[in-house]
C-alpha cells in the first residue's frame, strides 16, 4: 500500500462475459490507478468511438467515486484515449463499467479481448451546497477567462 489512507474495499461481481479475466490492479507499487481490460473484442476506426465492456459491475462506498482515466501508453502510441475524462463511477452505480474510448489516431484501432484500456482510481467525494449571492467577491484575477493566468 502506498500513500497515508488505508485502502478502501469495493465489492466487485465479474459478469459473465469477464469471467476468465483479471480483476483491475496496480501494475506497480507507486501506481495511483488500476489497470481495466477490456471484455470484448472491438475495431475502432479513425475518429469513432466506442463504450468498451469491462465486464465488472462495482458496490462502491457512499462518499466515494471511482474515476476512470486514460493510459498514456494507448494516447502516445495510437492516439486512442477516453472520452468524458475523468469519468465517474458513482457510488449507486451498479451496472457494468464501461469505458467510453475514442480512437483520435490515423488508422483504425483493434481492441483485443484482455487489454488494459484504462485505469481505475477511487477518490473521496466532497459535496458542497450553493449559497446563491448577488455579488462575488474581487479576486487579483477577477473577469480574465481562458489563459488570462498565462500573461
Amino acid at each position: 500500500m502506498t500513500g497515508s489512507l488505508p485502502p478502501i474495499r469495493i465489492a466487485v461481481l465479474r459478469l459473465a462475459h469477464g469471467v476468465d479475466l483479471p480483476l483491475p490492479g496496480y501494475a506497480t507499487t507507486g501506481a495511483a490507478g488500476m489497470d481495466v481490460v477490456a471484455a470484448e473484442a472491438v475495431t475502432i476506426p479513425s475518429g469513432a468511438r466506442h463504450a468498451v465492456a469491462t465486464g465488472l459491475s462495482f458496490a462502491i462506498p457512499e462518499g466515494w467515486e471511482v474515476q476512470v482515466r486514460p493510459r498514456s501508453g494507448l494516447a502516445l502510441r495510437h492516439g486512442v484515449t477516453c472520452l468524458n475524462t475523468p469519468g465517474t463511477i458513482d457510488s449507486d452505480y451498479r451496472g457494468e463499467v464501461k469505458v467510453i474510448l475514442i480512437n483520435l489516431g490515423a488508422e483504425p484501432f483493434a481492441v483485443q479481448r484482455g487489454e488494459r484500456i484504462a485505469q481505475l482510481v477511487p477518490a473521496p467525494v466532497q459535496r458542497a451546497t450553493l449559497d446563491e449571492v448577488d455579488a462575488l467577491d474581487d479576486t487579483e484575477r477577477g473577469l480574465n477567462g481562458f489563459g488570462s493566468t498565462g500573461r
